[in-house]
C-alpha cells in the first residue's frame, strides 16, 4: 500500500497543466470591429449625385401619392344622385394607392438615403449618465455630428423633397379627421343631427315596416319561424340617393329573429316591444360598430365575428362576453292590419358604440 501511495506516479501537475492549456486553447479574443468597406458613393461623386436623385425621386413618389390621395378624396369623391358603384370602387382605389405611395416613398427614401450617403462607420462607446453640463455639451455635439452625417445642409434637393413630402403627407389625415363632423352643414341643419347625437335618430318611425335587405319586400309575422333570423332595413331605404342611403343604412340595420317566448326574459317596460317572441336588435356592435351577423339558435347567442362580443338574445341582448359596452338597443315591434311587422318606434337608445354624451 505505501508503495503504491509514495511510489506511483502523481497526476495532480498533468491535470492542472492540461486545464491551463485547454483553456489557453478555447479562450476567445475580442475580434474587434472589422474593417470599413468604401460604398460606391463614397469613392465616386457621380455614384453619390447619382444616389441623391434616386432618394429625391422616391420622395417625389410620396408627394405624388399624396396628390393622387386627394384627387380621390375630393375629386372622385363627390358622391351624389348619380354615383355608379364603379365611381365608389374607383375613389376607393385612389384613396388607397394614394396613401401607400405616400408612405412608401417617405420610408424607402430614408432607408436608402441612410445606405448610401449617411456615413456607415461603427464606433463603440461606454455609456455614462449625462449629468454635468460637460456631458450636455457632449451630447449637443453629438446631436450636431448627426445632422452633419445626415448631409442635409449639403444637400439641398433632399431636404426640400423630404419637407415637401413629409408636410403633404400630414394633409390626407387631417382630412379625414375634419370630416368626421359635418361642422360645415350646422346653419341647415339642427344642432342636435351632428356628432354622436346624429346617432339617436334612424329611418325608424311608427308603422315603418320591416323590409328584407336588400330586397325590400316587407315581411308578414307568419314569415318567421322559432330559430330563424333576416337581415332587416326600414322600408324606403333602397329608394334614396346612393350616399343618403348608406349613411341611413350604417343606422338602422336590424337582425330579426324569433325565438319562443317562454325562454326569453322580457323586462316590465318592453312586454309590448315583441309579436309572440319575434324581437328585432339593432346589427350595429356596440363596441366598434361591426355588423353582428352570426345567430346561435341552440344558445340564443348573437356573435359579432371582428372582436368576438357575444351578447344574449334570451336577455335583452345584454353582453356576456366581449369587449362590448352595452346591450344592443332593441326596436319596439308589432303587427299592422295586413300581418305585415312594423316598427312602434324608432330606437329608444342610440345605436353602435358608447360615446360620453350617451347618458
Amino acid at each position: 500500500m505505501s508503495e503504491q501511495s509514495h511510489g506511483g506516479p502523481d497526476h495532480t501537475g498533468a491535470v492542472e497543466h492540461a486545464g491551463v492549456e485547454e483553456s489557453g486553447k478555447y479562450a476567445i479574443d475580442n475580434p474587434g470591429l472589422p474593417p470599413h468597406r468604401p460604398r460606391l458613393a463614397d469613392e465616386d461623386p457621380r455614384a453619390a449625385k447619382r444616389a441623391e436623385r434616386q432618394v429625391a425621386f422616391l420622395f417625389g413618389i410620396s408627394i405624388v401619392g399624396t396628390l393622387l390621395f386627394f384627387v380621390g378624396y375630393f375629386v372622385v369623391g363627390q358622391i351624389g344622385p348619380d354615383t355608379t358603384i364603379a365611381t365608389v370602387r374607383l375613389q376607393n382605389m385612389l384613396l388607397g394607392l394614394g396613401t401607400a405611395f405616400a408612405m412608401l416613398g417617405i420610408g424607402v427614401g430614408i432607408v436608402h438615403w441612410a445606405k448610401t450617403l449617411m456615413p456607415d462607420h461603427e464606433t463603440t462607446e461606454l455609456r455614462h449618465e449625462v449629468r454635468t453640463e460637460a456631458d450636455r455639451q457632449i451630447a449637443v455635439g453629438m446631436i450636431e455630428d448627426i445632422v452633419d452625417e445626415t448631409q442635409v445642409k449639403r444637400r439641398p434637393l433632399l431636404r426640400n423633397t423630404l419637407i415637401g413630402a413629409g408636410v403633404l403627407a400630414v394633409l390626407p389625415a387631417i382630412a379625414i379627421f375634419r370630416d368626421l363632423d359635418d361642422t360645415d352643414n350646422r346653419s341647415e341643419l339642427a344642432a342636435e343631427n351632428f356628432g354622436p347625437e346624429r346617432l339617436r335618430h334612424t329611418m325608424w318611425a311608427p308603422d315603418v315596416r320591416l323590409v328584407r335587405d336588400p330586397t325590400g319586400t316587407p315581411i308578414k309575422a307568419s314569415d318567421v319561424t322559432i330559430g330563424s333570423a333576416f337581415h332587416v332595413i326600414p322600408e324606403g331605404l333602397n329608394e334614396l340617393d346612393p350616399h343618403e342611403m348608406l349613411n341611413q343604412k350604417a343606422k338602422a340595420v336590424v337582425l330579426l329573429m324569433r325565438m319562443n317566448p317562454e325562454d326569453m326574459y322580457v323586462s316590465p317596460e318592453r312586454e309590448d316591444w315583441n309579436v309572440d317572441g319575434i324581437v328585432a336588435y339593432s346589427k350595429v356592435c356596440t363596441h366598434v360598430g361591426c355588423p353582428v351577423a352570426l345567430y346561435e339558435q341552440h344558445t340564443h347567442h348573437l356573435l359579432c365575428p371582428c372582436h368576438q362580443s357575444t351578447f344574449d338574445l334570451a336577455r335583452e341582448c345584454k353582453v356576456i362576453f366581449g369587449p362590448a359596452g352595452h346591450a344592443l338597443p332593441q326596436l319596439p315591434i308589432r303587427v299592422n292590419e295586413e300581418g305585415f311587422l312594423v316598427a312602434q318606434s324608432d330606437f329608444h337608445e342610440p345605436v353602435g358604440p358608447a360615446y360620453w354624451e350617451r347618458g
